[in-house]
């Protein structure tokens, strides 16, 4: 009898497990499809023309359209969509690179030297991590009218080169990549702070400035508020302003809102091709300290 009891108990065990694990596969399962649908949704609508997104009719084999909403997209308004492209992609790239060198060489620092009030500086960059972007933008922009820079590209590039989240992921990375022993050896073999920085160490943070250049160019690329409050020349807009522009425009201009469509499909394309091609340094980056 107990050996029956002992077996049934040993066969009913793992049912807990399967429920249990059909429970995640049904939450992860509609995870992706809260995620992708939306997407699936931008790519039908913008090969779409504009009957078929006023008519429901996104989901049809029908009035395919993408090489017009194409074509309308970059002549509307005399070709500014692509000069929001590229103001976009000058702010995100170079301000990304910019600012994830500033921030590596701070967390270095922060890691490897000593310091008067180290850790109280260090301090008040976990606690400006936990302030809202939003919440900058007021005095930011009474900084840039002071100097006057309100209305120029500058008033954009420059806040975003400084980060205190990426501060804050450098002085982890250089913990965990750099050990003190290599540093020691480099100075020992005569080299100075900066060539020890440039040649040794920046070298073993390759992940972790890739890391922190992919977090630096998802925030400037979706940045919207600080343009919004800087700018008022649409020659000088990113892409998500320009969009939200045209999309405002289109409640009362209905041929805006496929070229709004396309051009929401179009601005998502550098993020995925940046994830794509940098992921393996990227989930390398996060891992840091991980494995020792």
């Amino acid at each position: 009898m107990s050996a029956t009891s002992t077996v049934r108990t040993t066969t009913a065990a793992p049912r807990p497990r399967l429920l249990g694990r059909s429970v995640v596969n049904l939450v992860v399962g509609i995870s992706v499809l809260y995620t992708l649908l939306p997407v699936l949704w931008l790519v039908l609508a913008a090969a779409k023309d504009r009957d078929a997104l006023f008519g429901s009719d996104v989901l049809s084999l029908d009035h395919f359209s993408f090489g017009r909403n194409l074509k309308d997209l970059f002549a509307m308004d005399g070709g500014l969509y692509g000069r929001w492209y590229g103001n976009s992609l000058l702010y995100s790239v170079l301000g990304a690179a910019l600012g994830a060198l500033v921030s590596i060489a701070c967390g270095y620092a922060f890691d490897k030297y000593r310091f008067a009030h180290k850790e109280k500086l260090f301090g008040l960059v976990l606690a400006a991590v936990m302030v809202p972007q939003t919440v900058l933008a007021l005095p930011l922009y009474l900084m840039a009218s002071g100097t006057g820079l309100v209305n120029t590209f500058w008033s954009v590039f420059i806040p975003v080169l400084f980060n205190p989240f990426g501060v804050y992921l450098g002085r982890i990375f250089s913990r965990g990549y750099v050990p003190d022993e290599v540093l020691e050896a480099a100075r020992l073999d005569g080299a100075g702070e900066l060539t020890t920085y440039f040649r040794v160490a920046l070298r073993m943070l390759g992940p972790g400035l890739v890391t922190v250049f992919l977090f630096q160019l998802t925030a400037i690329w979706n940045n919207f508020f600080l343009p919004m409050v800087m700018l008022s020349d649409q020659h000088l807009y990113p892409v998500s302003l320009g969009l939200y522009t045209w999309n405002s425009a289109a409640t009362v201009s209905p041929e805006y809102y496929p070229v709004v469509i396309t051009g929401s499909l179009l601005a998502v394309l550098p993020l995925i091709l940046a994830f794509a091609l940098l992921q393996r340094f990227w989930k390398s980056g996060l891992t840091a300290g991980a494995v020792k």
